[in-house]
């Protein structure tokens, strides 16, 4: 079995670089769909057996898409929602982006407990995505079907290295995650094993 970690495609809020991770605001921009497109178009000979997507709009929007391309239905999941910035939710400049980033710094440090005032923390975010992905595996392994999973890159990078066996907190630092990049993880007797990171094979 194997998943496909996917990013949304660009929405109005990359664009004005707003924070916007609750509700339905900042749809998908044209170039996004066709980003969902061509994303559809390059896992279509996949064998892709179901789909999970954030509720947020356009992660929703972007499975729709693959849904309609690929003939597979999908599924909301808040287990797959980017991480909530609390007071910062509609902010832009330089001072959100500053504090948004600290916060990572802190995470990184090992301050997990640590959130932006009205937010989540990094256990806040890994007891709702870590089950999520163990139950998947369990669930669909049996049945060796593929899946792709929409979601953010703020929740990929920072919760990734806790579910792929040969990718380290570090490794996505200098690893971009573009809209609709993708990580190709395979699951194996070791555990859940990283094959691509947005284009790029991954030793093992």
């Amino acid at each position: 079995m194997r998943l496909y970690f996917a990013r949304h495609g660009e929405s109005e809020a990359n664009v004005l670089q707003v924070i916007s991770n609750r509700g339905l605001q900042h749809p998908l921009t044209p170039r996004g769909r066709a980003q969902a497109a061509a994303l559809a178009a390059h896992l279509q000979a996949c064998g892709i057996g179901g789909i999970y997507s954030s509720p947020l709009l356009r992660g929703a929007q972007t499975a729709e898409i693959l849904s309609e391309r690929l003939g597979v239905g999908f599924q909301i999941t808040d287990a797959l929602r980017e991480y909530d910035c609390g007071v910062l939710e509609g902010t832009t400049g330089a001072e959100t982006w500053a504090a948004f980033w600290a916060l990572r710094d802190d995470w990184r440090r090992g301050r997990w407990e640590r959130r932006i005032e009205g937010g989540e923390s990094f256990l806040d975010i890994q007891a709702r995505f870590t089950p999520f992905v163990q139950a998947l595996i369990a669930n669909a392994a049996a049945r060796d079907e593929n899946m792709v999973l929409i979601g953010h890159g703020g929740l990929y990078t920072s919760m990734l290295p806790l579910v792929l066996v040969n990718i380290d907190a570090g490794f996505p630092d200098h690893r971009p995650f573009p809209n609709t990049g993708y990580v190709l993880a395979e699951n194996r007797p070791e555990g859940l094993v990283c094959l691509e990171w947005c284009g790029a094979r991954v030793a093992f």
